[in-house]
């Protein structure tokens, strides 16, 4: 029988909580949207929730005091606003939402919060200057979760959206929401045909339908699970160093 985890808290309860004196909250950000014709509309969230799982407990059995939030579902997908049932969250929503969130940290005493995002659409740059601003006894940081190692060194094609490595990393977490890769489209996608686009230095949203048939961007053919559950657990490695390091180091020692 499964046991609840005490550091994840939607599975925890109030006796456990009460008890523990928590140095550092993770709240998972994902969203809700097409991977290509195989894979499931959620993703984002079921490959955050499973790395931040994976990287609490091994914190939590290095003494690490670390709570893991619930996912929050829905990402900034106004690219997709014509796929349907992607569904947008505006970055003023997510600004209001995350407030709400550091408000209730800031009162309990919790100054340590990491938002660990799953979606490439989601950009917490701005956000966290603005909870700064509001809360700043609260310490707040973000990273991809899938940018903690390199991903060059597990995949042949990593691709960016549904491609070799959401495949993979889905095929071990969930492989019965998989469909078989002969149903998955090429994940051919077009680019960007002015030279400043090509070099790096501007940027624009893409017009997700125009670049790419099947929703995919990146060729999942070469997936594999055992390719999913290397990469993962390399990716849970160095996050739950670094929920370890982040929980032992106070706040006005974090600069050197």
């Amino acid at each position: 029988m499964k046991k609840p985890r005490p550091f994840i808290l939607a599975e925890t309860n109030w006796k456990s909580v009460k008890e523990t004196k928590f140095d550092v909250a993770v709240l998972p950000w994902g969203a809700t949207e097409a991977h290509n014709y195989h894979l499931p509309y959620a993703t984002d969230s079921i490959q955050n929730e499973y790395v931040a799982a994976v990287a609490a407990e091994k914190a939590w059995t290095k003494g690490a005091k670390v709570i893991v939030l619930p996912n929050v579902p829905f990402g900034v997908n106004t690219g997709q606003l014509d796929v349907d049932l992607c569904i947008n969250m505006n970055l003023s929503t997510q600004i209001a939402v995350l407030k709400d969130i550091v408000d209730v940290l800031s009162r309990q005493k919790i100054q340590k919060l990491i938002i660990m995002n799953g979606h490439g659409g989601n950009n917490f740059k701005q956000v966290i200057r603005e909870m700064s601003f509001f809360y700043p006894d609260v310490f707040v940081c973000a990273f991809n979760w899938f940018k903690a190692t390199d991903w060059n060194e597990y995949f042949d094609e990593p691709g960016d959206h549904a491609g070799e490595m959401e495949t993979s990393a889905i095929m071990h977490i969930a492989p019965e929401l998989v469909l078989p890769l002969e149903e998955a489209g090429d994940g051919y996608a077009k680019k960007f045909k002015l030279k400043a686009f090509k070099e790096g230095w501007v940027q624009a949203q893409r017009a997700w339908t125009q670049v790419t048939k099947d929703t995919g961007v990146g060729n999942p053919y070469a997936a594999s699970a055992k390719k999913g559950e290397k990469f993962l657990n390399a990716c849970a490695d160095n996050i739950a160093n670094f929920f370890l390091e982040l929980g032992e180091t106070p706040l006005d020692e974090i600069y050197e």
